[in-house]
């Protein structure tokens, strides 16, 4: 493979203007193509098959009336007032009559008449109910509705919007994600020792993560697709872009720091060593991405899909764009005022791999107990979705969250939704069916309000709101879920079906079926990290080190998560509004993502050490070796990955903050940790054993030489490069 690449990297050079514009015209026309014919994202996670899915389809066919959008209006007055009072009820009743005519509103309910009024009579709500489903609703239809409000708040009424079709809308692009660059590019002026160098990877990144997310919006014109799908494409292409192109620069600029070094041909030994890294670490990102289509889950696979789309173009560019860019500075990306030969490469990496590897097992023994120590938290994870209590405290979802608890309880926000299938019960039964399910839910302990079913105009489709004594997010509620679907075979006996659904059963059942999907999710990665590292490195101990160390890199990731997210410690500093479960996709994430960037590191750390063993054949001096000559780059990449991911902690989205958070900190712990820490001492104490291949796997593993040990020297290469010259001439 080093061989290919270096010859494509010589391609490149030669063709930098072509390979240029190229790269221009193709971000010009994917660009447009996702500006002008862009989709529009939904923001419900739906997964086919699940109970609350099927009664949703259910609704859809049978009863569209209780199918489509609800925006609920929630209402109240000043402390001391009451709704009840004439202006008041007046100026509600205004209100609700302009929302009646809001397009795409086919019902307004009255909060007087339907008594969803508090006991105080100080506060109530009124569900606007759209004829399309929730993600239909249109922007215009939204802020209609709102303005409808006005003679509610001329008569000093506060409202707020919850309910389905006012989902808080996810957005990207804010200062701290701005800030999160500014870092990165500081981090690379620091690594590379040049302002220009360090633009290189931040200019190459933006054009491959262009064209990735503006590629994503353009095919979720026909592919539906949750907006977490684009902001997963830019946090990791923007994250990974950078990293390779850092990978191959830095590699290009160690070399020139020779003055007898030739700029072509060090551009393309870059490609074929650090870039041959680079594409077999892109691969490793692209295939644990992709996996995520075993779980089974149409949105999840969707977004891993287009997160690996992303991946595989930062990979095109590193080794495209990226050397045909450094063809153009020429010589000035040649380091000024010092040379690799006066001094030893990577003074403190040097220092760290030889204190390491001093007590190799005392550093093995602290690093393996305290990431343990970091996990313990992950043995109480729960999964769920955020509810609108996760959102940020001046949204108004997050106002209508509070003033409906306060109204009515913690459970009214997680009202859930009997749906009986009546159409094998006989006619004279069905009354008689539904009042006794409804009598049978009412006695549960954990409910505190069952309302009277509603039917569908033939009576073949009844409707019963189910309001808990808990919230959303609380495990009790959880297990109420699971104690009303038991009343199913009653119900069956009848000759109906009972579903149990809603907002907050949807969230149960997608953590239920992504909790499922789980481990076979992990033994497939581990598997393939195996693989993929024994041809890699033609080793059997080197995976399974790698291997193992990615487990606890994800689960300290998942403990550190569980303790801020779902155990709610520092909540202030992360502007974290709610502690409650987890992301329910999140650990699948986590581990799909993590594993890709644990492997990026490992390739790169390792293959450094592989390389000097090949030519010295001394394993204990080779650790220390490669450890100095990428710890340095290696720390920068992590570092920038750090950086990208923790920038998104900041926003506002609950699903977005969690993710960027576990990503930061996964990769921290693996970049520092595991592969700069534990990876040197275990190696120090396998010595030459870790290099070692059966001799029957030896003979069917290909070699891909990512190390670049069979290019030729640099005066092979100038011969060559004489003798193609005089060919072309005499041609």
């Amino acid at each position: 493979m080093a061989s290919r690449l270096y010859t494509w990297g010589r391609w490149a050079v030669r063709r930098r203007g072509r390979v240029v514009a190229v790269w221009l015209l193709l971000l010009a026309v994917v660009g447009g193509l996702g500006i002008a014919l862009h989709g529009k994202p939904t923001t419900e996670f739906s997964v086919p098959g699940i109970e609350s899915q099927q009664a949703q389809e259910l609704l859809k066919k049978e009863f569209p009336q209780a199918a489509g959008g609800v925006a609920r209006v929630v209402l109240a007055a000043p402390e001391g007032d009451r709704l009840t009072a004439p202006e008041t009820e007046a100026a509600v009743a205004a209100s609700l009559k302009k929302a009646a005519r809001v397009p795409g509103v086919v019902d307004v309910s009255d909060p007087f008449r339907a008594k969803t009024v508090s006991a105080d009579l100080r506060i109530g709500y009124a569900d606007v109910r759209f004829g399309r489903q929730a993600s239909e609703v249109s922007q215009e239809s939204k802020d209609a509705l709102s303005d409808a409000m006005a003679p509610a708040r001329k008569a000093g009424l506060e409202v707020e919007f919850g309910g389905s079709a006012m989902d808080a809308k996810t957005e990207v692009g804010g200062p701290a994600e701005v800030v999160g660059v500014v870092v990165a590019f500081v981090i690379l002026a620091l690594t590379l020792g040049s302002l220009i160098a360090a633009g290189l990877p931040l200019l190459t990144a933006l054009v491959g993560v262009a064209m990735g997310v503006l590629g994503v919006q353009f095919v979720s014109r026909w592919i539906e697709m949750t907006s977490t799908a684009t902001v997963l494409a830019l946090m990791i292409g923007l994250a990974v872009g950078i990293d390779y192109a850092l990978f191959i620069i830095a590699r290009h600029r160690e070399q020139l720091a020779d003055p007898e070094q030739d700029v072509e041909d060090s551009i393309a030994r870059a490609v074929a060593t650090a870039g041959g890294a680079v594409v077999f670490a892109g691969a490793t990102v692209i295939i644990a991405l992709a996996a995520l289509a075993v779980t089974g889950i149409p949105f999840l696979t969707i977004m891993g899909l287009a997160a690996a789309a992303t991946v595989l173009l930062a990979v095109f560019v590193a080794v495209t764009l990226v050397p045909a860019v450094l063809g153009l500075f020429g010589e000035r990306m040649r380091p000024r005022g010092r040379r690799t030969t006066e001094r030893a490469p990577g003074a403190w990496g040097l220092a760290w791999g030889r204190a390491v590897t001093r007590k190799p097992l005392l550093v093995l023994l602290a690093g393996v107990i305290g990431l343990l120590a970091l996990a313990v938290p992950a043995r109480d994870l729960r999964l769920g979705l955020p509810s609108n209590a996760s959102q940020p405290v001046d949204s108004t979802q997050h106002k209508s969250y509070d003033l409906l608890t306060e109204g009515f309880g913690p459970g009214f926000n997680a009202t859930l939704t009997a749906v009986v299938d009546m159409s094998g019960i006989p006619a004279a039964d069905r009354t008689s069916t539904v009042t006794g399910l409804g009598r049978t839910l009412a006695s549960d302990a954990g409910v505190a309000v069952v309302a009277p079913a509603v039917t569908n105009a033939d009576s073949t489709l009844a409707v019963i709101a189910v309001v808990p004594k808990t919230g959303p997010d609380a495990r009790a509620t959880t297990d109420l879920v699971h104690r009303l679907r038991e009343n199913a075979p009653t119900v069956d006996k009848a000759g109906g079906t009972l579903y149990i659904a809603g907002t907050t059963a949807a969230a149960i059942d997608v953590a239920g079926k992504l909790s499922d999907a789980l481990p076979l999710f992990i033994a497939i990665i581990v598997i393939l990290a195996l693989i993929l590292l024994t041809i890699a490195f033609r080793s059997l101990l080197v995976p399974a080190k790698a291997a193992l160390g990615f487990l606890l890199s994800v689960a300290a990731s998942l403990g550190a998560t569980v303790w801020v997210f779902q155990d709610g410690h520092l909540n202030g500093v992360l502007d974290i509004p709610s502690a409650g479960p987890v992301t329910s996709f999140l650990p699948v994430l986590l581990i799909g993502v993590l594993f890709g960037l644990a492997m990026d590191y490992e390739v790169f750390l390792v293959s450094r050490m592989r390389e000097h063993y090949e030519h010295t054949g001394d394993a204990a001096e080779a650790i220390t070796q490669g450890v100095a000559r990428s710890g340095r780059v290696v720390s920068a990449a992590a570092l920038i990955m750090v950086a990208v991911f923790g920038g998104f902690v900041f926003n506002h989205d609950p699903i977005i903050k969690s993710i960027g958070f576990a990503l930061a900190f996964g990769v921290f712990v693996d970049a520092f940790v595991v592969r700069m820490t534990l990876v040197p001492a275990v190696m120090a104490l396998l010595g030459r054993r870790a290099w070692g291949l059966p001799g029957w796997l030896d003979r069917v593993t290909p070699d891909v030489d990512i190390e670049g040990a069979k290019l030729p020297g640099r005066e092979a290469a100038a011969v060559e490069e004489e003798r193609t010259e005089h060919v072309v001439a005499v041609s």
